[in-house]
């Protein structure tokens, strides 16, 4: 063991020749400790957090969605796409048709997104977990239904359980104005609403899911679509994108989920940087505490010091001494912070014992505990440590 070692942690174990100094540094380590678990903690709360939102979104949107570089439509044929269907990897592949069209239900007008999509998408859809009210079934024998968000159905006064018919209107193509007004250059289609249902705050207040050719009347379209969902057989990763993108060329765009909703996505990464940098500050205050009982030991020890250089010992010695003191303190914190952060996530991640407040649909917060997490808070923390630990200790030129 090295002499400064040795002597650090001699001081760091004298309880009654510091007295105050040794209560300051306990209190010290307890600071960092619980500093640290809060960093654990809340970052793994957030990460549960991140996790719902990204399950309802990969449940309405596809792992991979294919649309037209130019224009808005186009007729999902030929070898490319063939050879798509014929990828293993690719379980499953829909075709969608989306726009923007003008809605009216009981004498009550909005906007909405109308989805168009086909059979597989109707047998296969995650959305059928998100209903809240009805059934999600896109089709009633040969009459066509539609699935509504639960704001929007709100709004407008939407019910499953009403025979009202939701009309869906949008400008016929290449129609002109007549002299009877706008209104009578609109197509419309009429869907009974089959079902409510809830993905979040941005998707319920505009999405509307109906069949893929009821789609296609109201546009005025035979067989194009807007775009071809494709949802991969496990985790195929990026490989499986680039390969997707060399298959189809420069005529389509291929986007991965992130690159769907590339707001949200640098949002969360932002939020979370935001929480860490907030909670390191916080871990930067208690660390003064060291600052402090370390300040206190240089002043307490000096005459150990004197005795050190006349023993022979130069001044980086003894400054070595009061850092290994200095980061001693905030190892323990670390390591107690550590157990404690660690262990009750993995405790709230397996049983839930704090429970959600009244309202909301989960009974208890999500945790996902994550070791990138644990490995950041750890450098965090360290580094705080460590640089407290190097500014407290005496300078070559303290006597």
């Amino acid at each position: 063991m090295k002499p400064d070692f040795y002597i650090a942690r001699r001081y760091l174990a004298a309880r009654k020749s510091l007295g105050v100094i040794h209560v300051i540094s306990t209190l010290s380590a307890v600071g960092m400790a619980i500093g640290t678990a809060a960093l654990i903690l809340i970052l793994s709360v957030y990460n549960g957090f991140d996790r719902i939102i990204d399950s309802s979104l990969s449940d309405l949107d596809p792992d991979i969605l294919v649309t037209p570089a130019g224009g808005k439509y186009f007729t999902p044929e030929g070898p490319a796409f063939e050879a798509l269907l014929d990828d293993p990897r690719i379980a499953q592949i829909c075709s969608v048709l989306e726009e923007e069209v003008f809605v009216g239900y009981d004498g009550r007008q909005g906007l909405a997104r109308a989805k168009g999509v086909d059979a597989v998408y109707e047998q296969e859809s995650r959305l059928a977990e998100h209903v809240l009210d009805g059934t999600f079934a896109l089709h009633a024998g040969d009459v066509p239904q539609a699935a509504v968000g639960a704001a929007l159905a709100r709004k407008m006064g939407i019910s499953p359980r009403f025979v009202e018919p939701l009309m869906l209107y949008y400008p016929r193509r290449g129609a002109r104005i007549p002299l009877a007004g706008p209104a009578a250059a609109l197509g419309s289609v009429r869907v009974s609403p089959g079902c409510l249902i809830s993905v979040n705050a941005t998707v319920d207040e505009e999405l509307v899911v109906v069949p893929l050719e009821q789609m296609r009347t109201l546009l005025g379209l035979t067989d194009e679509v807007s775009g071809v969902e494709l949802r991969t057989a496990g985790r195929a990763g990026r490989r499986l994108l680039r390969e997707v993108r060399d298959l189809l060329g420069p005529d389509f765009t291929v986007r991965d989920r992130y690159q769907q909703h590339p707001a949200i996505y640098k949002m969360m990464r932002y939020e979370k940087l935001a929480i860490y940098l907030i909670l390191l500050f916080v871990v930067i205050i208690i660390a003064t505490n060291i600052f402090g009982s370390l300040s206190m030991l240089v002043i307490a020890k000096h005459e150990d010091m004197q005795t050190l250089r006349a023993l022979g010992a130069n001044d980086a010695f003894v400054r070595r001494v009061f850092v290994w003191e200095g980061w001693l303190v905030s190892l323990c914190g670390l390591a107690a912070g550590l157990v404690l952060g660690v262990g009750l996530a993995l405790l709230q991640q397996r049983f839930g014992f704090v429970k959600m407040p009244g309202g909301f649909f989960l009974q208890a917060y999500p945790v996902v505990l994550k070791f990138t997490d644990v490995l950041w808070t750890i450098l965090g923390v360290g580094a705080i440590g460590t640089l407290v630990s190097l500014l407290a200790a005496p300078h070559p030129t303290t006597r």
